[in-house]
């Protein structure tokens, strides 16, 4: 069909029932991400009362307790039906979380890196991303339909054992010296109080709140592409997605504010990971996930950053400063504008 023109979207947008269906879908993103913070807020008090080291709390807590808004709507789609949403989601995330978190971060204070940990981190990302396109294009070199099958889902997720493994190890040879752990303890939702008696029912009503913002998420934003006549990966690339990595965005620039580069930096690297090797194998595991129109290029385009991001810190000083932060903000900005006007709806 032909492409909506943005006057046309507008007039459709303020319609009774399609402005219904936005105001689920940001209702839906606030629960996300409060219940998701209230949630690692909680677990974390409650595995420090229970005697769980704070900084192996607090390993788990960098990069993966933030992606759990990404993990519930994806499951959710995926449940649903809305694969294209689900992938959209995953992707999104990672493209906005390297390009447009991390390039923010290093224009709020420059980023060098210390941390043995982060500087691991960053090849197995490039890894990870390079592992799932090619899951993603082996159906196009077959001359079928590309897709992220289960037996690909379950392969992902045997990698990220593998990763957990590996961060383990490190972290026991390095966890008295290693800056990236010295700075957790300045993490936002780090537990500063074991005994709280609030603790369960953070943890139990950061659950709750993800669950019903995951369903509010994915029917609005499912409702709301329809209603438009764009396709729901568009929706999540660049509305479900953004709106699920404020939490990233947020302990990023609070961490580049306090001169805390290798927080700021593996908050983002353990977001993608977890987005890459579990949020997205999670979805498949549930249904297969076909790749959408256009879809191709987005990984293509998160797996581009991940590999500008190696050499970076690999090369030189390791210091990604101001002016190439906003290169990363530009090209942010240019592939959203390129993506919603050249390709696929």
């Amino acid at each position: 069909g032909s492409r909506r023109t943005w006057g046309t979207i507008r007039s459709v947008a303020a319609q009774p029932e399609n402005m219904l269906s936005a105001i689920t879908l940001i209702v839906g993103l606030v629960l996300l991400v409060g219940g998701g913070a209230l949630l690692v807020r909680g677990a974390c008090e409650i595995a420090t009362g229970l005697g769980v080291s704070p900084l192996i709390v607090g390993l788990t807590v960098v990069g993966f307790g933030t992606s759990s808004p990404e993990l519930v709507v994806n499951v959710i789609g995926a449940a649903s039906g809305a694969t294209d949403l689900a992938f959209g989601n995953v992707v999104g995330s990672n493209i906005s979380n390297l390009a447009l978190v991390l390039g923010a971060a290093a224009v709020m204070s420059p980023i060098t890196i210390q941390s043995a940990l982060v500087r691991r981190e960053l090849p197995l990302l490039l890894l990870g991303t390079t592992i799932l396109a090619v899951m993603a294009l082996d159906g196009l070199l077959e001359g079928r339909p590309p897709v992220i099958s289960r037996s690909d889902a379950i392969v992902l997720l045997l990698l990220f054992g593998i990763f957990i493994y590996t961060n383990v190890l490190d972290f026991f040879q390095t966890r008295h010296k290693d800056s990236l752990l010295i700075e957790m303890g300045d993490y936002p939702l780090m537990a500063t109080d074991s005994a709280d008696p609030w603790r369960w029912p953070m943890a139990i009503g950061g659950m709750a709140a993800l669950f019903v913002g995951g369903n509010m998420t994915v029917s609005g934003a499912t409702a709301l592409a329809e209603a438009l006549g764009i396709a729901a990966t568009t929706i999540g690339l660049f509305v479900v997605a953004i709106g699920t990595s404020l939490p990233e965005l947020v302990t990023s620039i609070i961490a580049a504010a306090k001169k805390e580069a290798d927080l700021a930096l593996g908050n983002v690297i353990g977001s993608n990971l977890f987005n890459s090797l579990v949020v997205l194998p999670a979805s498949g595991l549930v249904a297969t996930v076909p790749i959408p129109a256009g879809g191709i290029s987005d990984l293509v385009m998160s797996w581009a950053l991940a590999a500008f991001l190696v050499p970076v810190f690999f090369l030189g000083k390791a210091y990604l400063g101001r002016v190439m932060g906003i290169f990363l903000l530009l090209v942010y900005a240019g592939y959203a504008v390129a993506r919603l006007t050249y390709i696929g709806q």
